[in-house]
């Protein structure tokens, strides 16, 4: 069955951005032992997050990234949950709510449209939504704008998700923006890059 859907979420692709359904949250959520430079784990450990830390996760889904990530960040910190779905933010408010976390900001925009304006975060985080997004480059430089000096951006991908983003790619996509790549974890199969904007 799994298979089946991300075929056919691959074969409509290809002309059209479409993000991952919100009842298949629970996918989202499978932490596949074949995609390691892609799991949340992964994700987090170069992202070299502290208390206190503003991470916006874009694209965040039911929160895969985002609750781990506002633990560690504590009380003093913010999660800013960036999604174009309410549907999935409503998840996210919900297991929020069940494990008493109060730090995760949820926003309901779509990325490259300039909606960001006013954030400033230490980190940001794209797994596995890159793909989704129509203007990719616009999106990033969004990104960019809302980074602090020295903040670090994770794009995570894996082959399991139709939008696949290869790491040439995104390296292509960010060359002219002022990013420089810090870290890599993973391989071709699933992976996460890490880039740190230079000023």
């Amino acid at each position: 069955m799994l298979l089946f859907i991300w075929f056919f979420w691959r074969v409509l692709s290809r002309n059209k951005s479409i993000p991952c359904p919100s009842w298949l949250y629970w996918a989202v959520e499978l932490e596949n032992p074949l995609a390691r430079g892609s799991q949340s784990k992964s994700i987090i450990s170069g992202l070299n997050a502290e208390e206190g830390m503003t991470i916006l996760d874009i694209g965040c889904g039911p929160g895969r990234v985002s609750i781990p990530l506002a633990k560690i960040v504590g009380e003093l910190g913010t999660i800013i949950a960036v999604d174009i779905q309410q549907e999935m933010l409503d998840i996210v408010k919900r297991k929020a709510a069940k494990e008493n976390i109060q730090n995760i900001t949820v926003v309901n925009v779509p990325m490259g449209a300039g909606k960001l304006i006013g954030f400033q975060a230490d980190r940001a985080v794209l797994a596995a939504v890159l793909g989704e997004i129509p203007n990719r480059t616009i999106a990033l430089r969004e990104i960019y704008d809302s980074l602090k000096p020295g903040g670090i951006l994770a794009i995570s991908e894996t082959m399991f998700d139709p939008h696949y983003q290869s790491k040439q790619t995104i390296l292509e996509l960010v060359k002219s923006m002022g990013f420089t790549q810090v870290g890599f974890i993973g391989n071709k199969l699933a992976y996460t890059i890490y880039l740190k904007k230079d000023n």
